[in-house]
């Protein structure tokens, strides 16, 4: 028995199945008990340990002659028993294997070299053939492993069955380089040589979707001819001579035949490699997720082709399959950004209001900057082919889903009636026979009305996606300063079938004849903050109402009213969080340190950063200049900026694999005109230098006086500072009551979890002051300064209205809960009066527990609960 590692890795089992194992030195092998490779394995010890200090080329050692001294059975047997060393050693089976002690002889030359040495010396080459080529199978393109290949391949002479898919395989790696080009071209020359000319020969069939793609193709040249253009979609964007080849090429498949193949095919492309895939060791890459870099290329190809086929199910799908290619993967980041920017590329081509739609859908769903990038581009070029301005084409384009009025679709499909409904913060369908509710879709659907059935159920989903990316659009033209006449409002936001469920639930200011007045539409009306009619004069610019620089009284109206009527606003605006300056920000004049020496998760932060419009760059524990998080206000020709710094020195504890820095430290916030010098600093701290020399004329490169910046754009931009430290920082975490690594942050997260509300936290207890008289468990509950008090059968709780961290009475006591269900679950329970505050959720969900704290089961809560 050889190889049982290997074979199990490869079939998806784990190794646990395969029996007891001991650890066998100097690279921690685990030795199957029942191998027949125990002596082999034993003598391998030494000249693994001589040979790892060696470079490529030397593997001159006492230890090796004396094994190819031996005879042709034991030759094999030790072949055998290094392919099995080196397999384990880079699938992190080795007790060593997750670093890099053993990589000078295991991945850089030595091992495959004494493989070789062995071959040469003579084995029982039908032993080692097939291993071999599982072995190097099971890698991404192993340069180092082709000595011993080429020598099995050289062996070979008309492979069938097993070992031409396993050669078919080694040709695709052979496509797939990443460097090392002339090893892999000769192992390209000779394996083609071997197998003859097929299909896989245009396409490598190692993902799920290029093995579909290639099984219903066959080798009809029409296919094979389009596939072998598309190996030439290596551009940015294709040439007018490309595209023209390539729409002969589509016709002479069928343009029919070629839609029903990109619908099957596309949604496979999401899925992992069928085989699982192991790298070097030193790589710390999800290969199974990586796609293939023909395959990203042929793809590419395949999507330029689709503004040819546009309709509403193909730009669905071009949309679904950007989002696939720029899903993150551990390693590499997204998993294939020239297959998303091609998918952009085609939706900007097809411009038309399903494919705008798509795109504003992927600008809410896709973080990555130079995704963004692309975007912009294909916004502005799909505004361009329709004839408008760019801000116009997004309100424009906005899909309506079918919905025939705001909010609601009717689909008769026989004696049933499917409903669609979208409230602005999610969508469902229903069904209904004689005007009665069914609880399940009707047999008689399912039958006679398969493809409606599944074009209501893809609108569904696609208004699922749409509804977030509009509310954060809304959201948005605070600081973009938009503004529409009546007219244009009307259409594009109030009265749009899907816009207008977001649109209805809020509030809008109305200017006309130098006055402006607050109004929001209710009962097929607008009303004011008292719910009076308003009269809107048919001349009136529209714009978001802001509650900064209005009385408090309003502001209580507006809240008030929405509660009276129980409408959840998609984002906070009555509730909204408002920003002004502090003495102390009077005193630096320049900058705000109000949210200063906060320990914030670098990843979540940027990720959290980038989806409300900032700029922001992971840093890495290198020695380099990073830019600080910045946001352009383009409509102010302004920018803000967020200073931070590595939090931490120690690599590894400090940092992820891959050397980025799991945490930074803020500091100032500033602000600066749009075209001033950018800063930078040191990736570990040390303070920000600009870019220019000195202030520039007229001080261009100068910080600006808070005191100038719009107290409109200061209220939102420390708005989105606090939600970044609200959500990010360390401090939230009940996780961390240790204070993380060694506790280096136990007094900043204690100062935290417990400290100070900050404006956000402040709203939150605003909204508590005038919900907790209405809940269920009313007379368990009181607020406290910073606290939500809860009174349980058992104990008394205080739930910090910031952190949502719990202390228990009577000595303080922390009770550690991590949040497990959802927003949506409390609203089952409880109006709120806007969505989007994940924290007043837990803090009320922790409240309905403790309140009957004698149910609670779970061990980790009890047995906290009883340590008094």
């Amino acid at each position: 028995m050889a190889l049982e590692q290997l074979r199990a890795f490869r079939a998806g089992r784990p190794e646990s199945e395969l029996g007891p194992t001991r650890r066998l030195e100097p690279d921690g092998f685990p030795l199957l008990e029942s191998s027949e490779l125990a002596a082999e394995h034993a003598a391998l010890e030494p000249l693994i340990a001589a040979l790892n200090q060696h470079g490529r080329g030397e593997v001159d050692h006492p230890e090796l002659d004396a094994w190819l001294a031996r005879d042709a059975a034991s030759r094999t047997r030790a072949y055998l028993a290094l392919l099995e060393r080196m397999f384990s050693y880079d699938a992190k089976l080795s007790a060593t294997g997750g670093g890099y002690a053993f990589s000078g002889f295991f991945d850089y030359g030595p091992a495959a070299l004494v493989l070789a040495r062995l071959f040469d010396a003579g084995v029982d080459r039908e032993a080692v053939v097939l291993p071999t080529l599982e072995w190097f199978t099971s890698y991404r393109f192993v340069y180092y492993g082709t000595e011993p290949l080429l020598r099995v391949i050289d062996a070979l002479t008309a492979p069938t069955g097993a070992l031409s898919e396993l050669l078919v395989a080694v040709h695709g790696q052979c496509l797939d380089l990443g460097g090392y080009h002339q090893m892999g071209q000769t192992l390209r020359d000779k394996v083609a040589a071997l197998l003859g000319p097929g299909p896989w020969e245009v396409l490598p069939p190692c993902e799920i979707w290029t093995g579909t793609l290639l099984a219903r193709v066959g080798s009809r040249e029409p296919w094979l001819a389009l596939l072998r253009h598309c190996h030439g979609a290596s551009s940015a964007r294709p040439s007018a001579k490309w595209s023209k080849t390539a729409r002969a090429l589509a016709d002479a498949v069928g343009r029919a035949e070629l839609r029903t193949t990109l619908l099957e095919v596309f949604p496979l492309v999401d899925k992992a490699r069928p085989r699982p895939m192991v790298g070097p060791s030193w790589e710390n890459v999800d290969e199974r997720q990586r796609m293939h870099e023909l395959s990203a290329t042929v793809l590419r190809g395949l999507v330029w082709l689709t503004p040819e086929l546009k309709d509403a199910e193909v730009t669905r799908a071009v949309s679904k399959l950007a989002g696939s290619a720029y899903r993150k993967v551990r390693g590499l980041g997204p998993r294939a950004p020239k297959v998303g920017n091609a998918c952009i590329y085609a939706l900007s081509e097809m411009a038309s209001p399903d494919s705008v739609g798509q795109l504003a859908v992927l600008r809410a769903r896709v973080k990555s900057v130079p995704a963004q990038k692309e975007l912009d581009k294909a916004f502005s070029a799909a505004a361009a082919a329709l004839g408008y301005e760019r801000d116009q084409i997004e309100e424009m384009s906005v899909p309506t889903y079918g919905l025939e009025e705001v909010g609601l679709r009717r689909e008769s499909l026989g004696d049933v009636v499917g409903e669609v409904r979208v409230d602005g913060t999610s969508a469902t369908l229903a069904w209904l026979k004689a005007d009665k509710p069914v609880k399940s879709v009707p047999a008689s659907v399912k039958k006679e009305h398969k493809e409606e059935l599944k074009e209501l159920q893809a609108s569904i989903k696609d208004l699922s996606a749409m509804l977030p990316a509009q509310r954060d659009r809304i959201d948005a033209s605070f600081l973009a300063r938009r503004r529409w006449p009546l007219a244009v409002f009307r259409e594009r936001y109030l009265d749009h079938p899907l816009v207008g469920t977001l649109a209805r639930r809020l509030i809008w200011s109305f200017s006309s004849g130098g006055g402006a007045r607050a109004g929001s539409f209710h009962d097929g009306r607008f009303v004011d903050a008292l719910g009076a009619e308003l009269r809107v004069e048919s001349d009136a610019e529209v714009e978001l109402w802001h509650p900064i620089g209005c009385s408090l009284d309003e502001i209580a109206a507006w809240r008030a009213l929405l509660e009276r009527h129980e409408l959840r606003q998609p984002f906070k605006q009555a509730h909204r969080e408002l920003y002004v300056l502090t003495d102390a920000e009077r005193t630096t004049s320049v900058y705000s340190n109000r949210y200063a020496a906060h320990i914030l998760r670098q990843h979540q932060l940027n990720a959290l950063a980038t989806a409300r419009g900032w700029r922001a760059k992971l840093r890495m524990m290198v020695d380099d200049e990073y830019p600080p998080l910045t946001r352009a206000l383009p409509a102010w020709d302004l920018r803000a900026e967020l200073w931070v710094e590595g939090a931490g020195d120690e690599y590894g504890r400090d940092t992820n694999e891959s050397g980025a820095y799991l945490r930074v430290a803020s500091d100032q916030v500033r602000f600066y005109r749009a075209t001033a010098a950018e800063n930078s600093a040191h990736a570990g701290g040390g303070g920000y230098t600009a870019a220019a020399a000195g202030p520039g004329p007229g001080g261009a490169n100068a910080p600006i006086p808070l005191a100038d910046v719009p107290a409109l754009v200061f209220s939102e931009v420390m708005r989105d500072v606090d939600l970044f430290v609200g959500v990010t920082s360390v401090g939230n975490d009940p996780a961390w009551q240790d204070g993380g690594p060694e506790g280096r942050y136990l007094d900043y997260w204690r100062r935290y979890a417990f400290g100070e509300l900050s404006e956000t936290a402040q709203t939150r207890r605003a909204v508590l002051e005038r919900l907790l008289p209405k809940l269920k468990i009313a007379d368990r509950v009181s607020l406290e300064e910073r606290f939500l008090v809860v009174r349980g059968s058992l104990r008394t709780y205080r739930i910090h209205l910031g952190s949502g961290n719990i202390l228990m009475e009577p000595n303080d006591q922390y009770l550690c809960i991590v949040p497990s269900r959802g927003e949506a679950a409390v609203q089952d329970r409880v109006f709120l009066p806007f969505e989007g505050d994940s924290t007043l959720s837990v803090v009320l969900s922790k409240a309905f527990m403790l309140a009957a704290d004698e149910k609670i089961e779970d061990p980790t809560i009890t047995s906290q609960i009883a340590r008094r």
